[in-house]
Protein backbone atom coordinates (compact mmCIF):
# COMPACT_ATOMS: atom_id res chain seq x y z
CA UNK A 1 0.00 0.00 0.00
CA UNK A 2 2.65 2.33 0.93
CA UNK A 3 4.36 1.92 -2.56
CA UNK A 4 1.08 3.97 -3.81
CA UNK A 5 1.18 7.18 -1.52
CA UNK A 6 4.45 8.55 -3.45
CA UNK A 7 1.91 9.04 -6.72
CA UNK A 8 -0.23 11.51 -4.57
CA UNK A 9 2.66 13.59 -4.18
CA UNK A 10 1.92 15.30 -7.06
CA UNK A 11 -1.56 16.20 -6.50
CA UNK A 12 -0.98 17.82 -3.47
CA UNK A 13 -2.72 21.00 -4.27
CA UNK A 14 -5.48 19.26 -5.80
CA UNK A 15 -5.52 16.94 -2.84
CA UNK A 16 -6.13 20.18 -0.10
CA UNK A 17 -7.97 22.08 -1.93
CA UNK A 18 -10.48 19.68 -3.34
CA UNK A 19 -11.20 18.40 0.10
CA UNK A 20 -10.97 22.17 1.49
CA UNK A 21 -13.82 23.17 -0.50
CA UNK A 22 -16.37 20.15 -0.10
CA UNK A 23 -15.74 20.24 3.20
CA UNK A 24 -16.88 24.37 3.17
CA UNK A 25 -20.29 23.45 1.15
CA UNK A 26 -20.68 20.59 3.73
CA UNK A 27 -20.62 22.95 6.23
CA UNK A 28 -22.75 25.06 4.52
CA UNK A 29 -25.28 22.14 4.20
CA UNK A 30 -24.87 21.58 7.57
CA UNK A 31 -26.55 25.66 8.28
CA UNK A 32 -29.24 25.14 5.91
CA UNK A 33 -31.95 23.04 8.68
CA UNK A 34 -30.42 25.86 11.38
CA UNK A 35 -31.78 28.20 8.68
CA UNK A 36 -35.04 26.74 8.18
CA UNK A 37 -35.69 26.48 11.30
CA UNK A 38 -35.90 30.14 12.04
CA UNK A 39 -37.44 31.11 8.79
CA UNK A 40 -40.37 28.58 10.21
CA UNK A 41 -40.09 30.00 13.50
CA UNK A 42 -39.38 33.69 12.67
CA UNK A 43 -41.44 34.34 9.37
CA UNK A 44 -44.09 31.51 8.55
CA UNK A 45 -45.47 30.82 12.19
CA UNK A 46 -45.67 34.94 13.14
CA UNK A 47 -46.62 36.18 9.50
CA UNK A 48 -43.35 38.25 8.95
CA UNK A 49 -43.12 37.42 5.06
CA UNK A 50 -39.98 40.07 4.46
CA UNK A 51 -38.41 38.27 7.42
CA UNK A 52 -39.40 34.78 4.70
CA UNK A 53 -37.97 36.71 1.50
CA UNK A 54 -34.97 37.84 3.18
CA UNK A 55 -34.19 34.27 4.27
CA UNK A 56 -35.07 32.47 1.57
CA UNK A 57 -32.62 35.58 -0.37
CA UNK A 58 -29.73 34.11 1.92
CA UNK A 59 -30.49 30.14 1.74
CA UNK A 60 -30.26 30.64 -2.09
CA UNK A 61 -27.06 32.06 -1.92
CA UNK A 62 -25.71 29.86 0.58
CA UNK A 63 -26.98 26.95 -1.92
CA UNK A 64 -25.01 28.94 -4.84
CA UNK A 65 -22.01 28.81 -2.70
CA UNK A 66 -22.56 25.07 -2.11
CA UNK A 67 -22.64 24.44 -5.57
CA UNK A 68 -19.63 26.61 -6.34
CA UNK A 69 -17.25 25.12 -4.04
CA UNK A 70 -18.36 21.30 -4.89
CA UNK A 71 -17.74 22.03 -8.67
CA UNK A 72 -14.31 23.19 -7.66
CA UNK A 73 -13.98 20.14 -5.44
CA UNK A 74 -14.99 18.19 -8.58
CA UNK A 75 -12.73 19.33 -11.28
CA UNK A 76 -9.72 19.12 -8.27
CA UNK A 77 -10.71 15.33 -7.74
CA UNK A 78 -10.87 14.56 -11.50
CA UNK A 79 -7.47 16.07 -12.15
CA UNK A 80 -6.00 14.17 -9.00
CA UNK A 81 -7.54 10.70 -9.28
CA UNK A 82 -6.79 10.80 -13.59
CA UNK A 83 -3.15 12.08 -13.04
CA UNK A 84 -2.93 9.47 -10.46
CA UNK A 85 -4.23 6.65 -12.17
CA UNK A 86 -1.99 7.29 -14.90
CA UNK A 87 0.72 7.86 -13.22
CA UNK A 88 0.54 4.56 -11.14
CA UNK A 89 -0.24 2.81 -14.90
CA UNK A 90 3.13 3.83 -16.20
CA UNK A 91 4.67 2.92 -13.29
CA UNK A 92 3.09 -0.53 -13.88
CA UNK A 93 4.25 -0.73 -17.65
CA UNK A 94 7.92 0.60 -16.86
CA UNK A 95 8.19 -1.73 -14.02
CA UNK A 96 7.03 -5.02 -16.53
CA UNK A 97 9.43 -4.26 -19.10
CA UNK A 98 12.29 -4.54 -16.78
CA UNK A 99 10.83 -8.08 -15.10
CA UNK A 100 12.64 -11.23 -16.48
CA UNK A 101 10.28 -14.18 -18.85
CA UNK A 102 9.96 -15.81 -15.23
CA UNK A 103 8.80 -13.20 -13.90
CA UNK A 104 6.28 -12.35 -15.94
CA UNK A 105 5.57 -16.14 -15.95
CA UNK A 106 4.42 -15.80 -12.40
CA UNK A 107 2.20 -13.27 -12.79
CA UNK A 108 0.93 -14.33 -16.09
CA UNK A 109 -0.07 -11.88 -19.01
CA UNK A 110 -4.22 -12.07 -18.10
CA UNK A 111 -3.40 -10.84 -14.53
CA UNK A 112 -1.03 -7.94 -15.51
CA UNK A 113 -3.75 -6.68 -18.26
CA UNK A 114 -6.51 -6.94 -15.68
CA UNK A 115 -3.82 -5.33 -12.74
CA UNK A 116 -2.85 -2.62 -15.11
CA UNK A 117 -6.84 -2.14 -16.34
CA UNK A 118 -9.81 -2.87 -14.17
CA UNK A 119 -7.50 -2.40 -10.81
CA UNK A 120 -5.91 1.07 -11.62
CA UNK A 121 -9.51 2.04 -12.68
CA UNK A 122 -10.53 1.02 -9.27
CA UNK A 123 -8.03 2.97 -7.22
CA UNK A 124 -8.39 6.01 -9.81
CA UNK A 125 -12.40 5.74 -8.51
CA UNK A 126 -11.08 5.49 -4.95
CA UNK A 127 -8.61 8.56 -5.03
CA UNK A 128 -12.09 10.65 -6.50
CA UNK A 129 -13.96 9.46 -3.70
CA UNK A 130 -11.09 10.33 -0.86
CA UNK A 131 -11.15 13.77 -2.28
CA UNK A 132 -15.14 14.31 -2.61
CA UNK A 133 -16.44 12.23 -0.29
CA UNK A 134 -14.32 11.08 2.54
CA UNK A 135 -14.07 14.14 4.63
CA UNK A 136 -17.76 15.03 3.98
CA UNK A 137 -19.32 12.48 5.08
CA UNK A 138 -18.32 11.83 8.34
CA UNK A 139 -18.33 15.41 8.92
CA UNK A 140 -22.05 15.79 7.73
CA UNK A 141 -22.28 12.96 10.22
CA UNK A 142 -20.72 14.42 13.21
CA UNK A 143 -21.95 18.19 12.56
CA UNK A 144 -25.41 17.13 11.70
CA UNK A 145 -25.33 14.88 15.52
CA UNK A 146 -23.77 18.06 16.75
CA UNK A 147 -26.43 20.50 16.04
CA UNK A 148 -28.82 17.96 16.60
CA UNK A 149 -27.27 17.67 20.26
CA UNK A 150 -27.27 21.53 20.43
CA UNK A 151 -31.21 21.72 19.56
CA UNK A 152 -32.37 19.05 22.21
CA UNK A 153 -30.09 16.76 23.61
CA UNK A 154 -32.21 14.32 25.39
CA UNK A 155 -33.48 13.66 21.97
CA UNK A 156 -29.75 13.04 20.70
CA UNK A 157 -29.39 10.17 22.79
CA UNK A 158 -31.19 8.36 19.68
CA UNK A 159 -28.21 8.87 17.91
CA UNK A 160 -26.15 7.48 20.55
CA UNK A 161 -27.87 3.74 20.01
CA UNK A 162 -28.10 4.07 15.98
CA UNK A 163 -24.59 4.84 15.23
CA UNK A 164 -23.10 1.75 16.99
CA UNK A 165 -25.37 -0.92 15.45
CA UNK A 166 -23.88 1.29 12.18
CA UNK A 167 -20.96 0.50 12.63
CA UNK A 168 -21.40 -3.14 13.49
CA UNK A 169 -23.02 -3.45 9.88
CA UNK A 170 -19.87 -1.46 8.20
CA UNK A 171 -17.43 -3.89 10.06
CA UNK A 172 -19.17 -7.36 9.51
CA UNK A 173 -19.70 -6.35 5.53
CA UNK A 174 -15.77 -5.51 5.70
CA UNK A 175 -14.59 -8.33 7.73
CA UNK A 176 -16.33 -10.66 4.67
CA UNK A 177 -16.02 -9.16 1.78
CA UNK A 178 -12.30 -8.05 1.51
CA UNK A 179 -10.97 -11.95 0.77
CA UNK A 180 -13.98 -12.37 -1.40
CA UNK A 181 -13.20 -9.50 -3.50
CA UNK A 182 -9.28 -10.68 -4.28
CA UNK A 183 -11.19 -14.29 -4.81
CA UNK A 184 -13.14 -11.83 -7.67
CA UNK A 185 -10.09 -9.91 -9.11
CA UNK A 186 -8.46 -13.99 -9.26
CA UNK A 187 -11.31 -15.41 -10.98
CA UNK A 188 -11.29 -12.75 -13.29
CA UNK A 189 -7.42 -13.31 -14.40
CA UNK A 190 -8.12 -17.25 -14.88
CA UNK A 191 -11.48 -16.46 -17.31
CA UNK A 192 -9.17 -13.49 -18.88
CA UNK A 193 -6.51 -15.70 -19.62
CA UNK A 194 -9.61 -18.37 -21.30
CA UNK A 195 -10.78 -15.41 -23.58
CA UNK A 196 -7.05 -14.61 -24.46
CA UNK A 197 -6.78 -17.71 -26.06
CA UNK A 198 -9.47 -18.38 -28.04
CA UNK A 199 -9.57 -15.16 -29.25
CA UNK A 200 -5.64 -15.39 -29.93
CA UNK A 201 -5.86 -19.35 -31.31
CA UNK A 202 -9.38 -18.96 -32.99
CA UNK A 203 -8.33 -20.27 -36.33
CA UNK A 204 -6.83 -22.99 -34.90
CA UNK A 205 -10.24 -23.53 -32.64
CA UNK A 206 -12.13 -23.52 -35.89
CA UNK A 207 -9.39 -26.21 -37.29
CA UNK A 208 -10.08 -28.96 -34.57
CA UNK A 209 -13.77 -28.29 -34.18
CA UNK A 210 -13.33 -27.02 -30.61
CA UNK A 211 -15.73 -24.43 -30.51
CA UNK A 212 -18.44 -26.45 -28.34
CA UNK A 213 -15.22 -27.87 -25.95
CA UNK A 214 -13.85 -24.06 -25.77
CA UNK A 215 -17.44 -22.80 -25.12
CA UNK A 216 -18.30 -25.14 -22.38
CA UNK A 217 -14.30 -24.01 -20.92
CA UNK A 218 -15.37 -20.57 -20.82
CA UNK A 219 -19.07 -21.39 -19.41
CA UNK A 220 -16.87 -23.20 -16.19
CA UNK A 221 -15.14 -20.33 -15.91
CA UNK A 222 -17.29 -17.44 -16.12
CA UNK A 223 -19.90 -19.34 -13.63
CA UNK A 224 -16.78 -19.67 -10.88
CA UNK A 225 -16.28 -15.99 -11.75
CA UNK A 226 -20.53 -15.34 -11.29
CA UNK A 227 -20.40 -17.44 -8.35
CA UNK A 228 -17.87 -15.65 -6.42
CA UNK A 229 -18.98 -12.47 -7.51
CA UNK A 230 -22.77 -13.38 -6.95
CA UNK A 231 -21.53 -14.16 -3.37
CA UNK A 232 -19.67 -10.82 -2.66
CA UNK A 233 -22.10 -8.96 -4.09
CA UNK A 234 -25.11 -10.49 -1.69
CA UNK A 235 -23.16 -9.71 0.85
CA UNK A 236 -22.00 -5.95 -0.38
CA UNK A 237 -26.08 -5.88 -1.39
CA UNK A 238 -26.93 -6.09 2.42
CA UNK A 239 -25.23 -2.61 3.58
CA UNK A 240 -27.92 -0.35 2.09
CA UNK A 241 -30.69 -1.99 3.60
CA UNK A 242 -29.57 -2.65 6.90
CA UNK A 243 -27.99 0.99 7.08
CA UNK A 244 -31.67 2.26 5.64
CA UNK A 245 -33.82 0.02 8.12
CA UNK A 246 -31.77 1.64 11.06
CA UNK A 247 -31.65 5.13 10.37
CA UNK A 248 -35.40 5.12 9.08
CA UNK A 249 -36.80 3.71 12.81
CA UNK A 250 -34.26 6.21 13.87
CA UNK A 251 -36.36 8.79 11.72
CA UNK A 252 -39.69 7.13 13.69
CA UNK A 253 -38.47 7.63 17.17
CA UNK A 254 -37.37 11.23 16.56
CA UNK A 255 -41.09 11.66 15.06
CA UNK A 256 -42.48 10.42 17.90
CA UNK A 257 -40.34 11.54 20.54
CA UNK A 258 -39.70 14.62 19.01
CA UNK A 259 -43.52 14.86 18.91
CA UNK A 260 -44.47 14.35 22.67
CA UNK A 261 -41.88 17.23 23.17
CA UNK A 262 -43.08 19.67 20.94
CA UNK A 263 -46.43 18.70 22.82
CA UNK A 264 -44.95 19.48 26.25
CA UNK A 265 -43.28 22.84 24.88
CA UNK A 266 -39.71 21.69 24.86
CA UNK A 267 -39.43 22.32 21.12
CA UNK A 268 -40.47 24.07 18.30
CA UNK A 269 -42.05 23.09 15.04
CA UNK A 270 -39.35 24.32 13.29
CA UNK A 271 -37.04 22.94 15.77
CA UNK A 272 -38.43 19.25 15.14
CA UNK A 273 -38.28 19.96 11.26
CA UNK A 274 -34.47 21.02 11.58
CA UNK A 275 -33.80 17.76 13.95
CA UNK A 276 -35.83 15.66 10.72
CA UNK A 277 -33.78 17.50 8.27
CA UNK A 278 -30.41 16.19 10.34
CA UNK A 279 -31.83 12.91 10.75
CA UNK A 280 -32.16 12.71 6.98
CA UNK A 281 -28.51 14.48 6.55
CA UNK A 282 -27.10 11.91 8.87
CA UNK A 283 -29.07 9.01 7.10
CA UNK A 284 -27.55 10.22 3.46
CA UNK A 285 -24.24 10.66 4.95
CA UNK A 286 -24.23 7.17 6.73
CA UNK A 287 -25.53 5.29 3.08
CA UNK A 288 -22.56 6.91 1.78
CA UNK A 289 -20.33 5.80 4.13
CA UNK A 290 -21.86 2.50 3.46
CA UNK A 291 -21.04 2.90 0.19
CA UNK A 292 -17.38 4.27 0.88
CA UNK A 293 -16.65 1.19 2.66
CA UNK A 294 -17.69 -1.37 -0.68
CA UNK A 295 -15.80 1.16 -2.73
CA UNK A 296 -12.34 0.65 -0.39
CA UNK A 297 -12.90 -2.52 0.45
CA UNK A 298 -12.72 -3.17 -3.54
CA UNK A 299 -9.92 -0.47 -3.72
CA UNK A 300 -7.91 -2.47 -1.08
CA UNK A 301 -7.99 -5.52 -3.28
CA UNK A 302 -7.10 -3.72 -5.79
CA UNK A 303 -4.07 -2.12 -4.28
CA UNK A 304 -2.84 -4.83 -2.94
CA UNK A 305 -2.51 -6.53 -6.50
CA UNK A 306 -0.90 -3.35 -8.19
CA UNK A 307 1.60 -3.07 -5.24
CA UNK A 308 2.54 -6.79 -5.72
CA UNK A 309 3.47 -5.64 -9.26
CA UNK A 310 5.97 -2.50 -8.01
CA UNK A 311 7.37 -4.28 -5.48
CA UNK A 312 8.36 -6.87 -7.64
CA UNK A 313 12.14 -6.38 -8.00
CA UNK A 314 13.45 -7.65 -11.33
CA UNK A 315 15.90 -10.63 -10.69
CA UNK A 316 18.37 -9.90 -13.53
CA UNK A 317 20.59 -7.31 -12.62
CA UNK A 318 22.75 -5.56 -15.61
CA UNK A 319 26.58 -4.60 -14.83
CA UNK A 320 28.44 -1.51 -16.50
CA UNK A 321 31.10 -3.16 -18.79
CA UNK A 322 31.05 -2.99 -22.61
CA UNK A 323 31.09 -6.18 -25.11
CA UNK A 324 34.75 -6.83 -26.44
CA UNK A 325 34.25 -7.53 -29.80
CA UNK A 326 37.78 -8.53 -30.51
CA UNK A 327 36.96 -11.66 -28.05
CA UNK A 328 37.90 -14.61 -29.72
CA UNK A 329 34.83 -16.64 -28.31
CA UNK A 330 31.70 -14.58 -29.26
CA UNK A 331 29.76 -16.51 -26.63
CA UNK A 332 30.79 -19.36 -24.51
CA UNK A 333 28.73 -21.53 -22.22
CA UNK A 334 30.43 -22.96 -18.93
CA UNK A 335 28.47 -25.70 -17.25
CA UNK A 336 25.23 -24.03 -17.59
CA UNK A 337 21.89 -25.55 -16.55
CA UNK A 338 18.59 -23.79 -16.60
CA UNK A 339 15.21 -24.82 -14.67
CA UNK A 340 12.51 -23.00 -15.23
CA UNK A 341 9.76 -21.77 -12.33
CA UNK A 342 7.59 -24.41 -11.17
CA UNK A 343 9.45 -26.94 -12.92
CA UNK A 344 11.38 -30.04 -11.05
CA UNK A 345 13.61 -31.30 -14.34
CA UNK A 346 16.23 -28.81 -15.77
CA UNK A 347 15.43 -27.73 -19.54
CA UNK A 348 19.33 -27.73 -20.01
CA UNK A 349 21.84 -29.37 -17.64
CA UNK A 350 25.66 -28.90 -17.86
CA UNK A 351 25.96 -26.78 -21.11
CA UNK A 352 29.95 -26.39 -22.11
CA UNK A 353 30.21 -24.91 -25.68
CA UNK A 354 31.89 -22.21 -26.95
CA UNK A 355 31.00 -19.94 -29.88
CA UNK A 356 33.67 -18.55 -32.07
CA UNK A 357 33.82 -14.93 -33.33
CA UNK A 358 32.66 -14.99 -36.83
CA UNK A 359 31.44 -18.40 -36.79
CA UNK A 360 28.24 -19.82 -38.05
CA UNK A 361 26.82 -22.36 -35.53
CA UNK A 362 23.46 -24.39 -35.96
CA UNK A 363 22.06 -26.02 -33.51
CA UNK A 364 19.47 -28.82 -34.03
CA UNK A 365 17.72 -31.01 -31.71
CA UNK A 366 14.13 -32.69 -31.59
CA UNK A 367 11.17 -30.98 -30.24
CA UNK A 368 11.71 -29.89 -26.29
CA UNK A 369 15.78 -30.91 -26.64
CA UNK A 370 16.38 -27.50 -25.19
CA UNK A 371 17.43 -25.37 -28.19
CA UNK A 372 15.66 -22.18 -27.43
CA UNK A 373 16.00 -22.51 -23.94
CA UNK A 374 19.97 -22.52 -24.59
CA UNK A 375 19.79 -19.27 -26.87
CA UNK A 376 17.58 -17.17 -24.87
CA UNK A 377 20.35 -17.20 -22.10
CA UNK A 378 22.32 -15.09 -24.41
CA UNK A 379 20.02 -11.80 -24.53
CA UNK A 380 18.99 -12.58 -21.34
CA UNK A 381 15.65 -13.34 -21.52
CA UNK A 382 16.35 -15.72 -18.54
CA UNK A 383 19.62 -16.36 -16.48
CA UNK A 384 21.21 -19.74 -15.75
CA UNK A 385 20.39 -21.62 -12.66
CA UNK A 386 23.70 -23.09 -12.63
CA UNK A 387 26.97 -22.10 -14.30
CA UNK A 388 28.01 -18.56 -16.14
CA UNK A 389 27.29 -17.20 -19.83
CA UNK A 390 29.92 -15.17 -21.28
CA UNK A 391 29.74 -12.64 -24.05
CA UNK A 392 32.77 -11.88 -25.45
CA UNK A 393 34.79 -13.43 -22.62
CA UNK A 394 33.21 -10.97 -20.28
CA UNK A 395 30.14 -12.38 -17.78
CA UNK A 396 26.99 -11.77 -19.27
CA UNK A 397 25.89 -10.41 -15.99
CA UNK A 398 28.18 -7.95 -15.87
CA UNK A 399 27.38 -6.48 -19.28
CA UNK A 400 25.43 -3.37 -19.44
CA UNK A 401 21.86 -3.61 -20.61
CA UNK A 402 22.36 -1.12 -23.39
CA UNK A 403 25.36 -2.89 -24.76
CA UNK A 404 23.95 -6.38 -24.28
CA UNK A 405 20.73 -5.12 -26.69
CA UNK A 406 23.10 -3.34 -29.12
CA UNK A 407 25.31 -6.51 -29.70
CA UNK A 408 22.55 -8.92 -30.13
CA UNK A 409 19.83 -9.21 -31.86
CA UNK A 410 17.73 -12.62 -31.81
CA UNK A 411 14.73 -13.51 -33.50
CA UNK A 412 12.37 -15.45 -32.11
CA UNK A 413 10.44 -18.79 -33.12
CA UNK A 414 6.94 -16.68 -33.13
CA UNK A 415 6.88 -13.81 -35.81
CA UNK A 416 5.64 -10.87 -33.39
CA UNK A 417 4.95 -7.63 -35.36
CA UNK A 418 3.05 -4.45 -34.07
CA UNK A 419 0.20 -2.40 -35.41
CA UNK A 420 1.52 0.40 -37.73
CA UNK A 421 3.33 0.11 -41.05
CA UNK A 422 6.08 -2.10 -42.31
CA UNK A 423 8.55 0.86 -41.62
CA UNK A 424 7.31 1.60 -38.66
CA UNK A 425 7.85 -2.19 -37.80
CA UNK A 426 11.94 -2.55 -39.32
CA UNK A 427 12.25 0.78 -37.73
CA UNK A 428 12.29 -0.79 -34.05
CA UNK A 429 15.49 -2.03 -34.55
CA UNK A 430 17.07 1.67 -36.17
CA UNK A 431 14.87 4.50 -34.89
CA UNK A 432 16.35 6.86 -37.87
CA UNK A 433 16.95 3.99 -40.72
CA UNK A 434 16.41 5.76 -44.64
CA UNK A 435 14.70 3.22 -47.25
CA UNK A 436 17.75 2.76 -48.52
CA UNK A 437 18.83 0.62 -45.29
CA UNK A 438 15.28 -1.07 -45.12
CA UNK A 439 15.42 -2.14 -48.44
CA UNK A 440 18.66 -3.50 -48.32
CA UNK A 441 18.02 -5.59 -44.90
CA UNK A 442 14.63 -6.85 -46.75
CA UNK A 443 16.69 -7.77 -49.30
CA UNK A 444 18.83 -10.12 -46.95
CA UNK A 445 15.50 -11.21 -45.68
CA UNK A 446 14.14 -12.46 -48.90
CA UNK A 447 11.42 -9.90 -48.11
CA UNK A 448 11.66 -7.37 -50.78
CA UNK A 449 9.55 -9.44 -53.24
CA UNK A 450 6.39 -9.34 -51.22
CA UNK A 451 6.85 -5.97 -49.94
CA UNK A 452 6.94 -3.92 -53.70
CA UNK A 453 3.67 -5.66 -54.47
CA UNK A 454 2.02 -3.98 -51.86
CA UNK A 455 0.08 -1.14 -52.70
CA UNK A 456 2.08 1.13 -50.42
CA UNK A 457 5.25 -0.69 -50.25
CA UNK A 458 7.12 -0.04 -46.80
CA UNK A 459 3.90 2.09 -45.81
CA UNK A 460 2.12 -0.73 -46.04
CA UNK A 461 -0.03 -1.17 -43.15
CA UNK A 462 0.45 -3.79 -40.79
CA UNK A 463 -2.55 -5.03 -38.84
CA UNK A 464 -2.22 -6.55 -34.96
CA UNK A 465 -0.16 -9.10 -34.33
CA UNK A 466 0.58 -9.01 -38.23
CA UNK A 467 -2.63 -10.67 -39.10
CA UNK A 468 -2.67 -9.32 -42.67
CA UNK A 469 -0.14 -10.85 -43.43
CA UNK A 470 1.65 -14.46 -43.99
CA UNK A 471 3.39 -16.31 -41.63
CA UNK A 472 6.28 -16.52 -44.13
CA UNK A 473 5.91 -13.07 -44.60
CA UNK A 474 6.20 -12.04 -41.07
CA UNK A 475 9.16 -13.99 -41.01
CA UNK A 476 10.78 -12.18 -43.21
CA UNK A 477 9.96 -9.02 -42.01
CA UNK A 478 11.15 -10.15 -38.45
CA UNK A 479 14.23 -11.15 -39.60
CA UNK A 480 14.99 -8.07 -41.44
CA UNK A 481 14.04 -6.01 -38.58
CA UNK A 482 16.95 -8.20 -36.82
CA UNK A 483 19.27 -7.48 -39.73
CA UNK A 484 18.95 -3.85 -39.35
CA UNK A 485 20.41 -3.74 -35.82
CA UNK A 486 23.62 -4.73 -37.82
CA UNK A 487 25.06 -6.63 -34.12
CA UNK A 488 28.07 -8.54 -34.29
CA UNK A 489 25.61 -11.79 -33.13
CA UNK A 490 22.79 -12.57 -34.73
CA UNK A 491 20.63 -15.56 -33.53
CA UNK A 492 17.66 -17.44 -35.75
CA UNK A 493 15.56 -19.43 -33.58
CA UNK A 494 13.53 -21.11 -35.85
CA UNK A 495 12.79 -18.20 -37.79
CA UNK A 496 12.20 -19.53 -41.07
CA UNK A 497 10.33 -22.72 -40.40
CA UNK A 498 7.20 -21.05 -42.52
CA UNK A 499 9.39 -20.59 -45.29
CA UNK A 500 9.47 -23.35 -48.46
CA UNK A 501 13.00 -25.02 -49.13
CA UNK A 502 14.08 -22.54 -52.06
CA UNK A 503 13.35 -19.60 -50.37
CA UNK A 504 14.80 -20.67 -46.90
CA UNK A 505 17.83 -21.55 -49.31
CA UNK A 506 18.27 -18.01 -50.83
CA UNK A 507 17.93 -16.48 -47.09
CA UNK A 508 20.46 -18.66 -46.07
CA UNK A 509 23.01 -17.83 -48.78
CA UNK A 510 22.37 -14.19 -48.32
CA UNK A 511 22.61 -13.89 -44.80
CA UNK A 512 26.10 -15.61 -45.34
CA UNK A 513 27.16 -13.51 -47.82
CA UNK A 514 26.03 -10.32 -46.08
CA UNK A 515 27.43 -11.38 -42.42
CA UNK A 516 30.48 -12.68 -42.77
CA UNK A 517 32.11 -11.01 -39.94
CA UNK A 518 28.63 -11.75 -37.81
CA UNK A 519 28.83 -14.56 -35.37
CA UNK A 520 25.59 -16.33 -36.37
CA UNK A 521 24.36 -18.82 -34.33
CA UNK A 522 20.97 -20.63 -36.38
CA UNK A 523 18.39 -22.91 -34.35
CA UNK A 524 16.08 -25.15 -36.82
CA UNK A 525 15.00 -28.85 -36.80
CA UNK A 526 15.50 -28.66 -40.65
CA UNK A 527 18.98 -30.21 -41.40
CA UNK A 528 19.09 -28.26 -44.77
CA UNK A 529 18.80 -25.10 -42.46
CA UNK A 530 22.37 -25.89 -40.42
CA UNK A 531 24.27 -28.50 -42.63
CA UNK A 532 25.96 -25.57 -44.14
CA UNK A 533 27.16 -23.97 -40.89
CA UNK A 534 31.19 -24.15 -39.83
CA UNK A 535 29.63 -26.04 -36.84
CA UNK A 536 26.30 -27.90 -36.01
CA UNK A 537 25.54 -28.51 -32.09
CA UNK A 538 22.80 -31.94 -31.92
CA UNK A 539 21.01 -31.39 -28.98
CA UNK A 540 18.32 -34.08 -26.99
CA UNK A 541 16.77 -33.90 -23.83
CA UNK A 542 18.73 -30.77 -22.39
CA UNK A 543 22.11 -32.11 -23.48
CA UNK A 544 24.65 -32.09 -25.70
CA UNK A 545 25.07 -35.09 -27.45
CA UNK A 546 26.93 -33.89 -31.03
CA UNK A 547 29.33 -30.76 -32.15
CA UNK A 548 31.05 -30.83 -35.65
CA UNK A 549 30.20 -30.67 -39.15
CA UNK A 550 27.86 -32.03 -41.03
CA UNK A 551 29.77 -34.89 -42.46
CA UNK A 552 31.69 -35.94 -39.21
CA UNK A 553 28.20 -35.91 -37.30
CA UNK A 554 26.53 -38.15 -39.99
CA UNK A 555 29.60 -40.47 -38.97
CA UNK A 556 29.63 -39.99 -35.26
CA UNK A 557 26.04 -38.52 -33.61
CA UNK A 558 23.49 -41.34 -34.28
CA UNK A 559 21.01 -38.72 -33.12
CA UNK A 560 21.84 -36.68 -35.87
CA UNK A 561 21.89 -39.57 -38.27
CA UNK A 562 18.39 -40.24 -37.69
CA UNK A 563 17.11 -36.60 -38.39
CA UNK A 564 18.77 -36.53 -41.48
CA UNK A 565 17.62 -39.77 -42.56
CA UNK A 566 14.13 -39.26 -41.19
CA UNK A 567 14.60 -35.76 -43.83
CA UNK A 568 15.96 -38.10 -46.58
CA UNK A 569 19.26 -35.41 -46.04
CA UNK A 570 21.79 -38.48 -45.39
CA UNK A 571 25.04 -37.39 -46.61
CA UNK A 572 26.34 -35.29 -49.43
CA UNK A 573 27.60 -31.46 -48.06
CA UNK A 574 25.40 -29.00 -50.74
CA UNK A 575 23.17 -26.95 -50.03
CA UNK A 576 19.89 -28.13 -51.94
Amino acid sequence: MKRLFPFLKPYRLQLTIGPFFKLSEAVLEILIPTFMAMLIDNGVNVGDRSYVIKMGIFMLIVATCGVIFALICQYSASIASQGFGTDVRRAMFKKIGTLSFSQIDKFGTPSLINRITGDVNQLQGAVAMLIRLVIRAPFLCVGGLVMAMSIDLKLSIIFMIVIPLFVLVLFLVMFKAVPLYKSVQTKLDRLTLVLRENLSGVRVIRAFAGTGRERRRFDDKNDEYARVAIRVGRIAALTNPLTTIIMNLAAIAVIYFGGLRVYSGNLTQGEVIAFINYITQILNAMIVLANLVVLYTKAYASALRVSEVLAEEPDIKYGDKEFNEQSNAAVEFRNVSLTYGGSGAPAIENINLTVHRGETLGIIGGTGSGKTTLVSLIPRFYDATEGEVLLGGVNIKEISESELRKNVAIVQQRANLFSGTIADNLRMAKADASEGEMRSAADTAQASEFVNRLGKGFDTHVSQSGNNLSGGQKQRLTIARALMKNSPILILDDSASALDYATDASLRRAIKENTESKTVIIVSQRVNSVKNSDRIVVMDDGVIVGVGTHSELIKTCGIYREICVSQEQYGGDGDE
